[in-house]
């Protein structure tokens, strides 16, 4: 699935627009595997429930991976700019991580990537579309067969009612508006993660092939 940006648009990144949904990533210095023990994935968590609990923001999805993560955050108008977000989380993350190891130096390779939906040309398209790539991540780092099954993902968010997320999620606008119904989103939902399994599988074909 090709996803086509505002023209113009898909280059600013951390862009500080309010009322935006952000996609952020950011990788751990030099690709190493911090975040593979469980307990420094529950130690991001925490970190990210402190941000939710001293900033007004909306978390709509996330994956939280041995090296990197993925994250999509809606700002609110008026409150804290995504890039104090980041900032406060990457930041609490390295501070706790170096005081645990007893370690000195950074942690995260890079600032955070950051792409907003509502750039693209169909933000409803590209974040259902989104929400396959980051749920899959797991799966195309062999972690798991069945992004279902990760236990640091969220993907269980979109279709079991009684889930209780660790970390406080809300549904993006964007999900709600793929059909009227509970059934008919989780339908369409579906529909779009058969396209994106396709999707990889034509991707490994080709690099097979090469």
């Amino acid at each position: 699935m090709k996803i086509n940006f505002i023209k113009n648009k898909k280059g600013r990144l951390r862009d500080q627009t309010p009322g935006c949904t952000h996609h952020t990533y950011s990788r751990i210095i030099d690709n190493k595997s911090y975040m593979k023990p469980k307990k420094n994935k529950y130690l991001m968590e925490q970190v990210v429930r402190k941000a939710l609990k001293k900033y007004n923001f909306e978390l709509n999805i996330y994956t939280l991976l041995d090296n990197h993560f993925h994250f999509v955050i809606r700002t609110i108008a008026g409150e804290a700019k995504i890039s104090t977000i980041m900032q406060f989380i990457k930041s609490q993350f390295a501070q706790s991580y170096n005081k645990s190891e007893n370690r000195t130096g950074p942690v995260w390779n890079e600032r955070y990537g950051d792409k907003i939906i509502e750039y693209a040309e169909d933000p409803v398209a590209y974040f259902n579309w989104l929400c396959h790539y980051i749920f899959f991540n797991a799966v195309r780092k062999g972690y798991v067969t069945d992004p279902g099954e990760y236990e640091f993902s969220c993907r269980k968010f979109f279709f079991e009612e009684d889930y209780k997320p660790r970390v406080k999620l809300t549904m993006s606008e964007y999900f709600l508006k793929l059909g009227k119904t509970v059934t008919e989103r989780i339908e369409k939902f579906l529909e779009i993660e058969k396209l994106y399994i396709e999707h990889l599988k034509k991707k490994t074909e080709e690099m097979l092939l090469a």
